[in-house]
């Protein structure tokens, strides 16, 4: 096998790539009302909108990342591409909801995969850190910039802010390898057994008894098509690479903790403080820009630190945000914590990409694709569990 071509395209780029995916996951949050009154429905049925990029992500992010080994980061970003630009003129321009929430799925499953691209293509520690602070920063002002792009624009528009990706798109081709990186024959069993396993995981905090036994029951079908296909969809290499499977573990472990902050803590700041939702949102805008903006220059920083230092040092300031957190009722505690969890998440996964990336070898593409799937993960888990206190 061939280790993978590094490209020379700039950081920039890379973060304009990656970064509007979380326009479709966090930008729709104040425009859902308008879009349930426009259908005369209720905000429950409109949440599907963001239910579907949940699940596209989730389940694009392995897939494209797949297509990318065997068919190379060319096809792959041309597949991607078609995905969001067909999934944003859905958004835009079709006035049903059932086309919208499939268009919503189709913007999700493309720029999954120009995420995993961004991080595969990322040559070094900054660009790394360009591409998951992007995320970061995007994801901080992702409800304003929505909200302000429905007033102006309509709340459909808003819902086609992650297409913003697609400006990257021409300079990711120029400098994209031209060949795959593990050319190999395609592996349909196992990227259907990666997709229903991904499908239940995404259900099991909503539907947790039958959806927890679809996960057991889809692991033990994928366990034993690994060892059949080592060399397949998933490389069992990966799950033998202890650097890997740490640095995986840890990035949703801080994932858990960012994103179940960010939902815990607003009804203790509005309940502790009597400000307004509105007030509430742009106080705790702030520390989530903090976490986006510092991890890029931690990022960097931390570029040759040890990986058992790193191990250490971002659990040990999201234990310090759950201990904030949990011991005090002041709201500027409470933002601290929040800053500080956006801190370690953000600058956990881009360190921890690094790491993961290095130790993927020739299997980057598909290492990243699983990489950013446990960070993923780990933001659909971590409100699901805030919600249980």
């Amino acid at each position: 096998m061939t280790a993978p071509v590094r490209a020379r395209i700039s950081g920039p780029w890379l973060a304009l790539l990656a970064g509007p995916l979380s326009f479709g996951i966090a930008g729709p949050s104040l425009i859902l009302p308008d879009a349930a009154a426009a259908f005369g429905t209720g905000i429950g049925a409109v949440t599907w909108i963001v239910t579907a990029f949940g699940w596209g992500i989730a389940v694009g992010t392995p897939l494209l990342a797949g297509l990318q080994s065997h068919r190379g980061a060319r096809t792959a970003l041309l597949a991607c591409a078609a995905l969001v630009l067909a999934g944003a003129v859905a958004v835009a321009t079709v006035p049903w909801l059932p086309v919208l929430i499939a268009g919503s799925a189709l913007q999700g499953l493309g720029t999954a995969g120009f995420t995993t691209m961004g991080m595969t293509l990322a040559g070094s520690a900054r660009a790394m850190g360009l591409v998951t602070s992007s995320l970061a920063v995007v994801g901080s002002a992702s409800p304003l910039v929505g909200d302000l792009i429905g007033d102006a624009l309509g709340w459909r528009f808003a819902l086609a802010l992650p297409a913003l990706s697609l400006l990257a798109v021409p300079a990711a081709l120029r400098s994209a390898p031209r060949t795959p990186a593990v050319p190999a024959r395609f592996d349909p069993i196992g990227a259907v057994l990666v997709t229903a396993l991904v499908t239940a995981l995404v259900f099991v905090p909503h539907y947790w008894l039958p959806a927890g036994i679809a996960v057991v029951v889809i692991a033990v079908l994928l366990a034993g098509h690994l060892r059949a296909r080592p060399d397949g969809f998933v490389p069992a290499a990966l799950l033998r690479t202890p650097v890997f499977l740490t640095a995986a573990g840890l990035a949703f472990a801080l994932a858990v903790v960012n994103f179940g902050l960010m939902y815990m803590l607003p009804p203790r700041l509005t309940a502790e403080s009597g400000w307004t939702s509105g007030e509430v949102g742009l106080a705790i805008l702030w520390p989530l820009l903090f976490g986006g903006l510092v991890s890029y220059v931690v990022i960097a920083a931390t570029a040759k630190t040890p990986f058992r230092a790193v191990a250490v040092l971002f659990p040990a300031l999201a234990v310090l945000a759950l201990t904030l957190a949990g011991v005090s009722a002041s709201p500027a505690a409470l933002l601290i914590a929040q800053a500080l969890a956006s801190l370690a998440a953000a600058s956990g996964q881009g360190v921890y990409a690094v790491r993961a990336g290095d130790a993927a070898g020739s299997h980057r593409a598909a290492g990243m694709g699983l990489f950013n799937l446990t960070y993923l993960l780990g933001a659909a888990f971590g409100p699901a569990i805030a919600a249980l206190w």
